[in-house]
């Protein structure tokens, strides 16, 4: 058996799981507004359970009534068991087991201004004069209450497992940590007293279930970014206190969301694989708890030599499972090569989850998260030959997809290797596993049987020889030119060929442009440039970033004395300087060289156009050929396309 540590069995008191894998508590926003289980939910479990995962956990499960905030799930009252028990009934159908979250938010539950914010110690209301008041004792010892009874509906609504979750900044860690808890009664000050909280809602919890069935708990390793926080010692200690009063299985976590530690859980490529493993290993032989291991375990071999180490009993596989929800399958029928792996852009997964300009949670990689049902693989009656212009992410998706529903694509590249700007982004810092995923997905295209020809771009000759039914039109983008006296010189280059190694500079060197690509290529830089600047011609440089990659590329730009400056425009290039222009008045700044990243145009598809007019072949653009942005998009559009045809 492939991965034999991975896929081996585990008992947990009368709770008997099939594999090590555990999917975790992710935000979907999935969840009716009013906290109901949906069948989108239902069908986004299924797919992951029949994927061959060990033990689901759903989402943050509201436990307490008066904070149980819109859009999550809540157990809060009896109401919400039999979407419950439909959503475990599914689960274990599939072959899985589920878990449910016990959840109480703290500041979290401010997404809804008409819930209770229950924290152990007042906090200033940003741009206010006002407090939120610290929680009285009353509604303490409420809230204790309401996990177990909450974890009694979980028990007939049909669960296999309980996770308490101390973690991530939310009430039961805020108590925890001395950072957030400034009481001075029974419920802060000493460790004890700061746990005592927690222990009462873990006793309310076990009173509540089965002795058999597992209690999981959720913590974070240590405070990350806060000053006078929670040590990994005491959480150890704390920990030995949670054993003793009935935690089962400890998942060693990491992150708040009240400061840049928000990275740690929901972490961006910019973090190392298993970032947070040894903390689960420490945590593991000092306690002597079932231990699960999490942070940026995303591949069968990665997770199996953790285990083999003996530094966790088990491995949260989440986000690679949101991008394979076939991803357990694969691995232990060998096939690791097969896997579609998680790059953590975080586009979909957080960005799509705090935008309101998504319904729903997504991935780059996946577009059929959360549209299960709607995107099962439906295979054609009408074979057709559908040439794809451009062998990037977007066109290798479509072929893919063409390909398993039955046509016969053709993937035409212009230059000599597939992947596209996807493969060449992963040329910067920290973005290897990109690179190593658009190469990946053309070795599975190419496995899968699909005709590709590269160094062949696509041509009304071409076409003529071809004679397709359908053209996709996936060519992408090229570099915009800096249209300025002296952008022609040869102490200018672009992003692109710095990337892609075509070019080099050295010295003192401005790089024109501060939206990803512009930072990418001044992180790139450093250790080859004596002195990088970046400058931005809006008010902020990383603009175009999500939060958290954002805040990641930010402090490595930092650390690596790069200099930004906004408000400025480049309005001339000269030989040994740039002429900058900010707030109506220029200035000279010196430079050895000049990179130009203020973005990207499509490029020119006039003949293939052309053609399929003339022809009467019906021609689909995609991706950054409509117009240059995220690979989110591009590979969302292919999809979509793949599917109608």
């Amino acid at each position: 058996m492939a991965y034999k540590n991975l896929f081996s069995p585990i008992q947990i008191k009368d709770l008997k799981l099939k594999n090590r894998v555990i999917l975790p508590a992710m935000g979907t926003k999935m969840p009716t507004e009013d906290r109901f289980v949906t069948k989108q939910l239902i069908d986004y479990h299924v797919a992951r359970a029949a994927g061959g995962c060990g033990l689901n956990f759903t989402e943050v499960c509201s436990v307490y009534g008066p904070a149980s905030p819109k859009n999550f799930l809540a157990i809060s009252d009896d109401r919400y068991i039999p979407g419950l028990k439909e959503l475990t009934d599914a689960i274990h159908d599939a072959g899985g087991k589920a878990g449910i979250q016990l959840w109480l938010g703290g500041l979290a539950v401010a997404s809804d201004p008409e819930q209770r914010i229950i924290i152990p110690s007042p906090v200033p209301v940003a741009g206010t004069e006002h407090m939120l008041p610290g929680a009285d004792t009353a509604t303490i010892k409420e809230a204790a209450e309401a996990f177990g009874e909450g974890a009694k509906r979980a028990v007939e609504a049909g669960f296999d497992a309980i996770e308490f979750h101390a973690g991530h900044n939310y009430t039961p860690h805020s108590f925890l940590s001395p950072y957030f808890n400034r009481r001075t009664d029974e419920y802060g000050g000493n460790l004890p007293n700061r746990a005592r909280f927690l222990i009462e809602c873990i006793q309310s919890i076990r009173r509540n279930i089965p002795e058999g069935m597992p209690l999981f708990m959720r913590v974070d390793a240590h405070d990350d970014y806060l000053e006078g926080g929670l040590t990994i010692e005491e959480v150890i200690d704390f920990c030995k206190m949670a054993k003793q009063a009935g935690v089962d299985v400890v998942d060693v976590s990491r992150g708040n969301f009240s400061s840049s530690a928000i990275i740690y859980e929901v972490p961006p490529i910019d973090l190392p694989r298993g970032f947070n493993v040894d903390n689960a290993a420490r945590i593991k032989e000092e306690t002597g708890l079932i231990t699960v291991a999490v942070g940026r375990i995303n591949e069968p071999a990665q997770a199996d030599a953790i285990l083999a180490s003996g530094k966790a009993d088990m491995v949260v596989i989440g986000r690679a499972q949101l991008a394979d929800p076939e991803f357990c399958n694969k691995a232990q029928s060998g096939c690791p090569e097969d896997i579609v792996h998680c790059v953590a852009c975080n586009q979909g997964c957080y960005d799509g989850f705090v935008s309101d300009n998504f319904p729903h949670i997504t991935c780059l990689r996946n577009p059929a998260l959360g549209r299960e049902a709607e995107y099962r693989l439906q295979a054609t009656g009408s074979p057709k030959k559908v040439l794809v212009a451009g062998g990037g992410i977007a066109g290798l998706e479509a072929a893919m997809l063409l390909k398993r529903r039955g046509h016969h694509p053709v993937v035409c590249e212009a230059s000599s290797a597939l992947g596209g700007q996807f493969a060449l982004a992963g040329e910067a810092p920290r973005k290897e596993e990109m690179k190593a995923a658009a190469l990946a997905r053309g070795e599975q295209v190419l496995r899968e049987g699909i005709e590709v020809r590269l160094g062949t771009p696509v041509t009304a000759a071409l076409l003529e020889e071809l004679r397709p039914d359908e053209v996709i039109v996936a060519v992408g983008s090229a570099p915009i030119e800096l249209k300025v006296p002296g952008s022609q010189l040869p102490n200018v280059t672009n992003s692109h060929d710095i990337l892609s190694g075509k070019a080099s500079v050295s010295g003192k060197v401005v790089v024109i442009g501060g939206g990803l690509v512009g930072l990418e290529v001044a992180e790139y830089l450093h250790g080859k440039a004596a002195e990088i600047t970046v400058v931005e011609m809006r008010d902020r440089v990383a603009k175009d970033l999500g939060q958290l990659r954002s805040i990641c590329v930010m402090e490595n730009l930092q650390s690596a004395g790069v200099t930004t400056i906004t408000d400025t425009t480049c309005v001339e290039i000269k030989e040994h300087t740039v002429v900058l222009e900010r707030m109506g008045e220029q200035s000279e700044y010196a430079c050895d060289a000049v990179v130009v990243a203020i973005g990207a145009r499509s490029r020119s598809y006039d003949e293939i156009r052309s053609y399929c007019a003339e022809h009467g072949i019906p021609c689909h653009v995609i991706g950054d050929a409509v117009r240059a942005r995220r690979a989110l998009d591009a590979v969302a559009e292919a999809n979509e396309i793949a599917r109608a045809i």
